[in-house]
């Protein structure tokens, strides 16, 4: 494969890898990911220096990144996705199942949306940090994405992602679960549960909890992605698209 097949498959790889169905239309206005396709498209045969290839990518992957961040942090972004829905935690699974047989359906189902409301509102944080991966990312890291595995792109993203969108996750989660009221929530059915005979108080990390699960479900969505666009035919929904996976 030609050097500048190499660099229009990966643009197209790392466009759509987080959620993203732009064409290259869409690419086109008026960005440096447009310029490079539109060489790409008018002049096959050409070399493109290192640097323009790599900033090419890092703007088609900011692009499809802030796209995945939207999609997660929309309303019902996780609450109505069963693939990444933050389920009720194991450890309060007894005390869930309790509170149910004595009447207390309604708060526990508040519980639980709530715990997806707070990570729905937490994931805008993930772009900005998406971005200082991106603004890092060499011409080897993309020919790496290129050349890897099916989730390549998403490994790329939680070595370089998962310890910061952490840090700054934990506190937006604590802000984000007092705005939907799951403190409140979670200290209700608490007091509810402990106030049983012959009950024990569980200890859990609720905050940390709805943390990872976050980043999870981010990090779910773009390997899921990723895979469809390696693997599906029927996902490439472009003319670029079809012409450049072809002959995978």
């Amino acid at each position: 494969m030609s050097s500048v097949a190499a660099a229009c498959k990966l643009i197209c790889i790392l466009t759509l890898v987080a959620g993203l169905s732009l064409g290259c239309t869409e690419l086109q206005n008026g960005n440096l990911a447009g310029d490079i396709l539109r060489t790409l498209q008018t002049t096959p045969g050409t070399g493109l220096d290192e640097q323009t290839v790599a900033a090419g990518l890092k703007e088609a992957l900011q692009v499809g990144s802030e796209r995945a961040v939207g999609l997660t942090s929309s309303p019902n972004g996780f609450w109505a996705n069963e693939l990444i829905r933050i389920a009720m935690p194991s450890e309060l699974e007894p005390m869930a199942k309790t509170l149910r047989t004595i009447g207390f359906d309604r708060q526990v189902d508040q519980f639980e949306i709530g715990m997806n409301r707070a990570a729905e509102k937490a994931s805008g944080e993930a772009k900005a940090v998406f971005w200082d991966a991106i603004s890092g990312m060499t011409l080897a890291d993309a020919m790496g994405i290129l050349n890897g595995g099916e989730t390549a792109a998403t490994d790329y993203f939680k070595a370089r992602t998962s310890d910061t969108l952490r840090g700054r996750f934990q506190p937006i989660v604590q802000e984000k679960m007092s705005q939907v009221g799951l403190y409140q929530n979670y200290q209700q059915l608490m007091g509810a549960y402990t106030a049983l005979p012959l009950v024990n108080q569980p200890s859990f990390d609720l905050d940390g909890y709805i943390a990872d699960q976050g980043l999870d479900g981010l990090y779910t969505m773009l390997a899921q992605e990723e895979q469809r666009i390696r693997q599906n035919p029927a996902a490439r929904t472009t003319e670029l698209l079809q012409r450049v996976f072809a002959g995978k």
